[in-house]
């Protein structure tokens, strides 16, 4: 297909295709003459997959960029992980966290194979310690319930990954999962919040939606 035809099978501008073609987030076409190219289906699953990384998933033109190059890499998972999860990652100092914070992450992630830079327990510890700083003690179990939903999601994660056939296939849905996977986990439990609060605090006058459906 041609530019146009990408754009529109897409639902992007040509301006924006060629914008990811200048900042390496897509391949170039086959060309057919000087001034032309033709584009395939594979282009158009990558320009999806790029606006999703940018426009849902909240990354930027560079970090879009690093994902994409490790799904494209011949890297063993564990690292295309790495790259992924610190794509959505703020990057900390561990030596900045306070060390009881990190001893108490440690201790909700007993028994877990996890590096001690790795993004999510640096993220882990300083959450812990700003709850330290504002007074909010963990006193009944509440961290733990966020460890065990943790592991069932990473569980789910990894199963989706097992599924597919190939490395490639396994390295997208890793860069998917852990891109889009936080902001469908994010989405879901302010759902499960507004539906657990009504259940224990009901009010008068307050229309409550049907249960959803299967």
């Amino acid at each position: 297909m041609k530019m146009a035809q990408l754009s529109a099978e897409s639902d992007t501008p040509v301006a924006t295709i060629k914008f990811y073609l200048r900042e390496n987030l897509l391949a170039g076409g086959e060309r057919t003459s000087p001034n032309q190219a033709s584009y395939n289906t594979g282009h158009l699953r990558r320009i999806r997959l790029v606006r999703g990384l940018i426009d849902v998933g909240g990354l930027s033109v560079a970090a879009a960029r690093r994902v994409i190059e490790a799904i494209d890499s011949e890297l063993p998972l564990p690292e295309t992980f790495e790259i992924a999860q610190r794509s959505v990652s703020d990057e900390l100092d561990p030596t900045a966290i306070d060390s009881s914070a990190l001893a108490r992450v440690d201790g909700l992630m007993a028994g877990w194979h996890v590096s001690a830079n790795n993004p999510g327990r640096l993220a882990a510890a300083s959450v812990l310690e700003t709850f330290d700083q504002i007074g909010h003690v963990d006193h009944r179990g509440w961290f733990a319930g966020y460890a065990a939903a943790a592991l069932l999601v990473a569980d789910a994660d990894l199963d989706e990954v097992d599924a597919l056939p190939d490395r490639e296939a396994k390295a997208e849905m890793v860069v998917v999962g852990t891109v889009l996977g936080d902001a469908l986990f994010s989405g879901l439990r302010r759902a499960a919040q507004e539906h657990i609060s009504l259940l224990r605090y009901p009010y008068p006058n307050h229309e409550i939606t049907e249960p959803t459906k299967e």
